[in-house]
């Protein structure tokens, strides 16, 4: 191998980073090659070993970050430009520069991981690890959180997966991370020619790496050791058992109308909209009928009174009940909201965390007139629910609601354990076309199934529509962007997961003990 070259092609370290996040959208659904994320965080440590300075390495973050994110959730641009109006002048720029904001994050990962001084070793599977999932958490945090892309996602259906009852996904991320490190650290002893400039490279003789690599060899050894043993650690967990049925199976009908979002807040359509929705559920005999998020695009005080009659009277004759989504008026706040009707009686679940600028305006004086003038948003100002509601008593189970965007949140999903025996998930994707949105939203609810060991049932109104076990296991979906109605069984689950018990706080302790012991170890 020619060293002199492959160093020279390494100075371009922020394109190979570049490239690098870009290339990690491969291991997210739909494509689903989990690896591919763990590689590419590899490459980004290999690239911070070599970056001399800590504003060296946030660069390379940055860089890592801008390819992650703008070809991650480049789908923003459907909803900004095609359904919220925006001109494509201003659509694409915002796109890239919510993406850029985004790349702030691993740009801050890069900074701080330089600045904990330690060995290669320590740094590589201790600290790189530690402070990426941290900042990972943090970007969960601020601004009322945007957990998407977090790492652990991508092994919804890897072995890795494992973890998550015990960490939630960012104890998986945190393991991939580890793993990644691992990697990193292999590529450092097997290869040291990597980490010198060019200027060294013609320095070292063959006996020379030689030597480097006879010394190192027993550190790559436990590094492989190591890693192996995460894998098969991981697969073992998988067949845990960790929460138990509750009573029986009943038959659920989740309802894919299928509205095409440039219709579904038209009101010369809303005729049409309702139709469909009644036709659909009334050809189900399931126990648990549920319609997706504002399948009927109205207060919930405006629906003809017989077509809930319809609904209710039908839900009965079932032996059971109707979950729709709506809008609801209380105290005077409107609120995106669950309704009930059927067997037992009408109970209401309120949306609690709020999509920014999608359904709240912050410092609305000042950046009311961009929702207003520039954006075509129908739900721009709503009400928030209460933090902690109780699980909705339908068709024998009790259910825990979550709508649309709050089951990226795995600690608000946990809120509602041990009473609820089941997830009920009420999302609208409509906004993102044809993009893969759609299919990592129903990845991310893979994890909310896992960590909580309940089944998840997904309503949806393009999709995707689909019915997932406590393992996090996809059962059956629905084809997207057709109508249609998936009938399958529910299995309610008690009992709680290490996670649903800890939360993230084992995770963050688990990183900070990391911290601490390459902070401690620096000088051995």
């Amino acid at each position: 191998m020619n060293f002199l070259k492959l160093s020279h092609f390494l100075k371009k370290d922020p394109v190979i980073a570049l490239l690098a996040g870009a290339f990690c959208v491969f291991g997210f659904a739909p494509f689903g090659i989990f690896p591919v994320p763990v590689i590419a965080l590899a490459v980004l440590f290999v690239l911070w070993l070599r970056a001399g300075t800590p504003r060296a390495a946030a660069r390379l973050g940055f860089m890592f970050g801008l390819g992650l994110f703008s070809t991650g959730i480049s789908w923003i641009y459907i909803a900004l430009h095609d359904y919220g109006d925006m001109a494509m002048f201003l659509a694409a720029p915002a796109t890239l520069l919510f993406a850029a904001f985004l790349a702030l994050f691993t740009a801050l990962a890069g900074y701080l991981q330089a600045r904990i001084t330690t060995t290669i070793m320590f740094r590589t599977v201790l600290v790189m690890p530690a402070i990426w999932v941290l900042i990972e958490w943090l970007r969960g945090m601020i601004f009322t959180g945007f957990p998407w892309l977090t790492f652990g996602y991508a092994h919804s259906n890897s072995p890795l997966a494992g973890f998550a009852p015990l960490l939630g996904v960012y104890g998986v991320s945190l393991i991939a991370a580890v793993c990644a490190g691992l990697i990193a650290l292999l590529v450092r002893v097997v290869s040291p020619a990597i980490f010198v400039l060019p200027d060294d490279a013609k320095e070292l003789s063959s006996s020379g790496i030689y030597r480097a690599y006879g010394l190192r060899s027993s550190t790559a050894l436990i590094a492989l050791a190591i890693l192996i043993s995460l894998w098969v650690g991981g697969a073992i967990l998988r067949v845990v058992t960790w929460t138990q049925p509750q009573g029986e199976p009943i038959s659920v009908a989740l309802v894919q109308g299928n509205i095409p979002q440039d219709l579904k807040f038209n009101g010369d359509e809303l005729v049409n909209t309702l139709e469909t929705y009644r036709r659909l559920a009334q050809k189900s005999r399931a126990r648990l009928i549920v319609l997706p998020e504002t399948a009927f695009p109205m207060l919930r005080s405006e629906v003809p009174p017989f077509l809930i009659e319809l609904m209710r009277d039908h839900a009965r004759q079932n032996g059971g009940d109707m979950l729709i989504g709506s809008f609801i008026r209380n105290n005077g706040n409107y609120y995106n909201s669950v309704f009930s009707t059927g067997s037992a009686k009408e109970q209401h679940y309120h949306k609690h965390h709020l999509v920014i600028f999608g359904e709240f305006i912050p410092l609305r004086p000042i950046l009311g007139w961009f929702i207003n003038e520039v954006l075509n948003i129908p739900m721009g100002d709503l009400g928030r629910g209460d933090a902690v509601q109780a699980p909705l008593e339908v068709a024998g189970q009790k259910v825990a609601v979550d709508i649309c965007y709050e089951d990226v949140f795995g600690e608000e999903i946990i809120r509602s354990m041990p009473q609820a025996t089941m997830l009920v998930n009420f999302t609208n994707d409509a906004w993102y076309g044809e993009s893969h949105a759609a299919a990592q939203h129903n990845q991310i609810a893979q994890f909310r199934a896992m960590e909580t060991g309940r089944m998840m049932l997904r309503a949806t109104n393009t999709g995707v529509t689909s019915i997932i076990d406590r393992d996090g296991n996809v059962l059956e979906q629905l084809a997207q962007h057709q109508e249609g109605v998936l009938e399958g069984m529910a299995q309610g689950y008690r009992g709680l997961t290490p996670y649903a018990r800890w939360g993230n706080a084992a995770v963050m302790l688990l990183m900070l003990v990391m911290l601490a012991y390459a902070w401690v170890r620096r000088g051995k």
